[in-house]
């Protein structure tokens, strides 16, 4: 395999100004992927451990990667808008990309917050002419967090979109029910990793193993 490209960085023009990303590429790029870390108000930024990855597991598999930061995140211009505003910047993120490596196949990955946000672009790019092929959504953000400070009305994926849902089982901010009770009524299976928390500390191995046996190779 060829040496992966240094990351990059990048200000890129959104719909309120700079949007701060960070790109992973391999040396032959066959597919794009947008990752999205957890919530900015609580220290979510597109550094974080478990979006970093997601990102270095979809470039092994031969993604470009684009890891932003959400509105008020680092360089990022504009404030926090509970996923609204933030599905807006990343549907230009994507559009950015796509003009950069053309329409190939395109993944979205997110953590917490960030999973919450994808389903919500995956759910407004399912009929485009080239919907997402593939997502992957750890810790996803749905229903009533543990303390009671946020609600989320996350949407159900596209039917046919295929999806690795990955979650803790002692997830203390996310209840693991909150994701079966989301995922039950669209029959969607969810890889429980036994003893983790939300922040999959000392298991990021296995976000990284399940993601390079489960998500096809660009290439394959």
């Amino acid at each position: 395999m060829s040496r992966p490209l240094p990351t990059e960085s990048a200000l890129l023009r959104g719909p309120v100004g700079d949007i701060e990303v960070l790109i992973d590429a391999p040396a032959t790029v066959g597919g794009i992927a947008l990752v999205c870390h957890p919530h900015p108000l609580y220290g979510g930024a597109n550094t974080n451990k478990i979006a970093h990855t997601l990102a270095r597991a979809f470039r092994d598999l031969g993604y470009a990667v684009i890891r932003p930061n959400f509105r008020g995140v680092g360089k990022s211009s504009g404030e926090h808008d509970h996923g609204e505003g933030e599905t807006e910047d990343m549907l230009s993120v994507i559009s950015w990309a796509q003009s950069r490596w053309g329409s190939l196949p395109l993944a979205l990955g997110g953590f917490s917050f960030g999973g919450f946000v994808q389903a919500r672009v995956a759910a407004r790019l399912a009929a485009d002419i080239a919907p997402p092929r593939q997502l992957v959504l750890v810790g996803m953000a749905t229903g009533a967090a543990a303390d009671g400070a946020r609600h989320y009305q996350t949407p159900a994926l596209p039917a046919t979109l295929p999806a690795v849902l990955i979650h803790g089982e002692n997830d203390d901010t996310v209840p693991l029910a909150n994701v079966l009770d989301w995922a039950r009524p669209q029959e969607r299976p969810v890889t429980v990793v036994p003893g983790a928390d939300h922040f999959f500390h000392g298991k990021l191995h296995v976000i990284r193993d399940l993601i390079a046996r489960t998500v096809p190779r660009t290439d394959a």
